[in-house]
């Protein structure tokens, strides 16, 4: 390979590293926006269980796109080739997650799973306030309330990479299905 060709390939590879950190930011930036404002109008607007369960289900799904990311970036391409030779329903779609595993891990465990991250402290602020007002607390609670949804958010995580590191190949094929499903034929 001549030396132009080989600069031209790292350009167009430059090129493609810059142009995904631009989409990344966009699509932090407007789900942010979204997610900000659906959760966090509905949650000042409801009573205190129901703003737990909406706190609680923000925190799993941080979780589950964090195993999600973790799976597709251990996950072994080659186990899926012999079911795609076998027309197995979604081995397509999860060899074009492993092979695009650095975008997807970005988007599941970096841009939902930080998204989740503030969205958990910005409801759990929220929540202490509706506790400390509701039963007339003389101290603040965001503390205890913080710490615990900090604890519960990385011992989650911890536990799910464990999960997503014994079952990656599983947990990417069923990803690959949903995928399969949802996608244009």
């Amino acid at each position: 390979m001549n030396i132009r060709v080989k600069k031209e390939q790292d350009k167009k590879k430059q090129n493609s590293r810059w142009k995904w950190i631009i989409e990344s930011f966009i699509i932090t930036f407007i789900l942010s926006i979204i997610f900000s404002y659906i959760s966090t109008n509905g949650v000042s607007n409801l009573s205190l269980f129901p703003a737990i369960l909406i706190l609680l289900i923000v925190i799993l799904l941080g979780i589950f796109f964090d195993i999600i990311g973790v799976a597709v970036t251990v996950a072994n391409e080659h186990e899926f080739h012999a079911k795609a030779t076998k027309k197995v329903a979604g081995s397509k779609d999860s060899i074009k997650l492993i092979k695009n595993a650095p975008k997807v891990a970005n988007i599941c465990a970096d841009v939902i799973g930080d998204i989740c991250g503030v969205l958990s402290g910005a409801i759990s602020a929220l929540i202490a306030i509706k506790i400390s007002s509701q039963f007339n607390m003389p101290f603040d609670i965001q503390f205890i309330l913080s710490a615990l949804v900090s604890a519960l958010t990385v011992s989650g995580k911890a536990f799910g990479k464990e999960i997503a590191n014994n079952n990656s190949t599983e947990i990417v094929h069923k990803v690959g299905i949903i995928i399969n499903k949802f996608s244009r034929k």
